[in-house]
């Protein structure tokens, strides 16, 4: 005969809630939203087109984007049955296990929801091709596991978000600042973008096994282990040398700060090739060598506006 479990002290359960709130959104991937607006923001800026109070909103937005894609994530890996239960060690079950998913998700829908406004007012400011591209955005992150598309057990996650959380995130920030379309902006989005594939390509690693047992058809799966690692290294060889291309082709200041990130990328890349049970710092190791990327690349850009802000400021005697 099983005995039911002990009902939770009020306390206890909303630590245990907070526990599975903070891995549904997984806050180390926010790096992901947080540059790619950054960026965006950063290039109108420097084409003379720069609004604060838009710059602002567009990081809001894009943080909330990314929070609802990860907490939809969450629950639909769970609901389809094709994860194990990612947080055995909370003891949550029942009824309150069946709440707290259905919150997550609401969670998630909500944070969609309010990116919403925001997005109109920039619609507002930058005209309609902001709509269509914002529209683009919120079905692209509901679709990461959502049906009936879910883009990722189809083996398109790597590339997508390589377009959807990159490329046009970075361009449609762009366009919401300075209310204007840039495909120069679009070409400089590329190195950052890729280290955002890259980002989900570690995650895809680290779970290599378990999705192959539980039936999700990653890219990772599809390719197998072996020739997703290379293609992580393709993906590496595309950020710093698209990065390298740009300044070849006037579109970018020589990256020589980039040359800082090779230590993060020792880090992951050690990774690689250890046993399943050591890789689960794949992901947030590849978050910091994206974030560290990212500030690099920002700095490269602004760096001879920041020069002549200097040198006017500052004039050498």
């Amino acid at each position: 005969m099983t005995t039911a479990p002990a009902p939770l002290s009020p306390a206890l359960a909303a630590w245990r809630y907070r526990q599975a709130w903070v891995k549904a959104l997984r806050p180390f991937s926010f790096t992901i939203a947080v540059v790619s607006c950054a960026l965006g923001a950063e290039l109108a800026w420097l084409d003379g087109r720069g609004d604060a109070a838009r710059a602002a909103l567009v990081l809001v937005a894009g943080v909330l984007l990314q929070a609802g894609v990860n907490l939809v994530n969450d629950f639909h890996e769970f609901k389809q049955g094709r994860v194990d239960d990612k947080l055995p060690e909370l003891g949550v079950f029942g009824a309150a296990r069946t709440a707290l998913e259905w919150s997550i998700f609401a969670g998630g829908l909500a944070c969609f929801a309010l990116v919403v406004p925001i997005g109109l007012w920039l619609v507002a400011e930058a005209g309609a091709p902001l709509l269509w591209l914002g529209a683009l955005g919120l079905v692209g992150a509901y679709a990461y596991t959502g049906e009936p598309l879910n883009y990722k057990r189809r083996g398109l996650a790597v590339v997508l978000v390589f377009w959807l959380m990159g490329v046009l995130m970075i361009a449609g920030s762009y366009l919401a600042v300075a209310a204007t379309w840039s495909t120069t902006a679009a070409w400089r989005a590329v190195p950052v973008s890729a280290l955002v594939s890259l980002l989900l390509l570690s995650n895809e690693l680290r779970d290599a096994e378990d999705d192959a047992r539980h039936g999700i058809r990653t890219l990772t799966v599809r390719l197998g282990y072996d020739r997703t690692v290379a293609l992580w290294w393709a993906l590496v060889a595309l950020a710093y040398g698209s990065a390298v291309g740009l300044w070849g082709a006037g579109l970018l200041p020589p990256p020589v700060l980039l040359v800082l990130t090779l230590p993060a990328l020792r880090d992951v890349a050690r990774l690689l090739r250890v046993p399943r049970e050591r890789r689960r710092p794949l992901p947030p190791l590849t978050a910091k060598l994206h974030l560290a990327f990212g500030v690099a690349y920002l700095a490269t850009a602004a760096w001879p506006a920041v020069g002549a802000t200097l040198a006017a400021v500052l004039p050498l005697p």
